[in-house]
């Protein structure tokens, strides 16, 4: 069976192989670089419908690209024997994709750089003169990034996230080629502050660098923190559905989102039945982004094409 992972290999790898082990499938995974890993493994899949599919399952990061895929029309449906432990918002409204183990986009903040008077506390603060130059986040058209322009659109409506977006390039916003780097550069001083994901936060954290995790827009009418999940779904047409359908059940399980919030990741689970002491914030505990993830899709290519053309250079 061949899965085609967007989740870093370091977190990945190990729960497809205790899933080898347990169940004697083998399991062929093909990861992709950090810069454009979603988009490179979605072009794949779109590229390879042409002819007979070559991945069986796919493991995505986040949720826009397999939206993509759902409306083209590449994702087989099938309903996992959790998925009624899983929030709406998170499930597919055809069956065909299953979200799970979330990451929060926040705000890493340097603590010998940034007065504890000073946090930031909205993405809005991407766009303060006073830190011009001195913020950054990754390449707006890969990845989390991605997902979280075209929610802005989503959310706000296109004049305002463009304004906003806008307004973040003329302060100078520094553009890295991951949300990782993002975080590795706050760490180091190079930065002020960051937008980035969580679990990439958090191993700067627990790593002992200076640095402050912010979960933005938490003030009354703020528009919430953006909660991003980990997407499982099944390519239409699999060469091993009833293995592919396995791992789905394998992965949707209290198990695999405890195994993947105590991991380096610190992923948060979304299912109703983990109930363990966690190191992030969950939708649950600060105020989330509402977002209709079909109407952030829908707006995906306004957004893409804006934002190529607002940060050319920055692909």
């Amino acid at each position: 069976m061949v899965i085609y992972s967007a989740l870093d290999a370091e977190f990945s790898r190990p729960i497809l192989e205790q899933f080898e082990s347990q169940t004697g499938i083998k399991v062929l995974p093909k990861f992709d670089v950090e810069s454009n890993k979603t988009l490179g493994l979605t072009q794949a899949i779109i590229a390879e419908s042409a002819h007979r599919p070559r991945c069986d399952v796919f493991w995505n990061n986040e949720i826009l690209n397999t939206l993509r895929l759902e409306e083209r029309g590449l994702l087989e449906a099938y309903r996992p024997k959790m998925a009624d432990t899983f929030p709406a918002i998170y499930r597919s409204q055809k069956g065909t994709w299953h979200g799970f183990a979330a990451r929060a986009r926040v705000l890493l903040v340097n603590t010998k750089l940034v007065a504890g008077d000073e946090l930031p506390a909205s993405i809005d603060d991407l766009t303060d003169e006073k830190w011009r130059g001195r913020c950054g986040l990754a390449k707006p058209l890969f990845g989390t990034t991605a997902t979280h322009v075209a929610c802005l659109f989503a959310h706000l409506g296109d004049e305002k996230a463009k304004r906003l977006l806008s307004a973040i390039k003329a302060n100078e916003v520094q553009v890295f080629a991951g949300n990782k780097q993002v975080a590795q550069a706050v760490a180091q001083g190079q930065l002020a502050f960051g937008l980035t994901d969580t679990d990439d936060a958090m191993i700067e954290l627990e790593e002992a660098q200076p640095v402050k995790i912010v979960y933005p827009d938490q003030q009354e009418g703020g528009m919430g923190t953006l909660f991003i999940p980990n997407t499982l779904a099944i390519i239409k047409g699999p060469s091993h559905s009833a293995e592919a359908r396995q791992l789905v059940d394998y992965l949707l399980t209290p198990a695999i989102e405890v195994e993947l919030a105590r991991g380096a990741s610190a992923q948060i689970p979304l299912g109703s039945q983990v109930d363990v002491p966690l190191r992030v914030e969950t939708p649950h505990t600060v105020r989330p982004m509402a977002v209709d993830f079909y109407q952030a899709a829908d707006k995906w290519d306004t957004a893409a094409r804006f934002v190529r053309d607002l940060f050319a250079g920055a692909e």
